[in-house]
């Protein structure tokens, strides 16, 4: 498994709690860094020069949601290239919404799960595709 640190970026204290639970209890080793704010992940990402194995992004989030933060990261040039794995993961399955997450490049949509044992089946489905994939 890749060893780069995973970024979530989720403003519900509880999915934020569920999300470190499924990791705790899957014994995943990379760091994981929380982000309950866009913006605070956008300026960290900016700041931040090392490889990033993926980032897992909530779309419904104050200040800038999460479509936002997406078009923010393709715009600059410096994170684009990069190739962060970017995912979105929400509440909402609407065929609209998931068309227009794709349409900003993302590599993966997952509806939220309500409880833990999902949470920790789409964490290793996403884990094990990327510790898979080969990135620039």
């Amino acid at each position: 498994m890749k060893t780069e640190p995973i970024f979530i970026i989720d403003d519900d204290e509880d999915d934020c709690q569920i999300m470190k639970e499924a990791f705790e209890s899957l014994a995943i080793s990379n760091k994981i860094y929380f982000f309950n704010a866009s913006d605070q992940a956008l300026q960290f990402l900016q700041d931040y020069d090392e490889k990033i194995f993926f980032i897992l992004c909530d779309i419904n989030m104050p200040k800038i949601d999460g479509f936002a933060l997406r078009k923010k990261v393709n715009e600059m040039e410096h994170l684009r290239i990069k190739a962060i794995p970017f995912l979105f993961y929400s509440t909402s399955g609407d065929g609209h919404v998931v068309q227009q997450a794709y349409s900003l490049n993302i590599q993966g949509y997952f509806k939220k799960p309500a409880i833990l044992s999902e949470y920790k089946k789409i964490l290793l489905s996403i884990i094990d595709y990327w510790s898979r994939s080969e990135l620039p």
